[in-house]
């Protein structure tokens, strides 16, 4: 079965860290883009970040550049979201996706810093909850 699994979703304190894990099962993500995307309540999806596991471009949205870092380990197939200095406003639900187009990695571009109720990808994970509260 072809699918992601996020994974890492706690409860933190405010200037706390957290390290998300994006883990590919049933394909490789070698040549994919992976974009991680959160959603809170009553909000539509905002994408925050974007890798390409072929070029290791990547790109963040202003509100966690600076804090947050999109990396990938080809050996356990998996992309991680390094959360540091987590504020309450990064409470929401996070997912990440997968897309292996040519053109995979500029879409994610454009989804990232915006909020969108639908993102082209192939594959999504079901999601894991960061809750940043004292």
């Amino acid at each position: 079965q072809l699918q992601l699994v996020e994974s890492g979703g706690d409860l933190v304190q405010p200037g706390g860290s957290l390290s998300l894990s994006c883990t590919a099962s049933g394909f490789s993500l070698n040549n994919y883009t992976i974009g991680w995307f959160r959603r809170t309540p009553g909000k539509e999806r905002e994408g925050i970040s974007c890798l390409n596991t072929r070029t290791g471009s990547t790109n963040y949205a202003d509100s966690v550049k600076g804090r947050f870092t999109i990396s990938g380990d080809n050996t356990k197939n998996t992309i991680y979201l390094q959360m540091n200095n987590l504020k309450p406003e990064d409470t929401a639900v996070y997912y990440c996706a997968a897309d292996s187009s040519s053109r995979a990695f500029y879409r994610c571009s454009g989804y990232v810093g915006g909020y969108r109720a639908r993102a082209d990808f192939d594959f999504w994970g079901q999601g894991t909850q960061v809750t940043v509260s004292s």
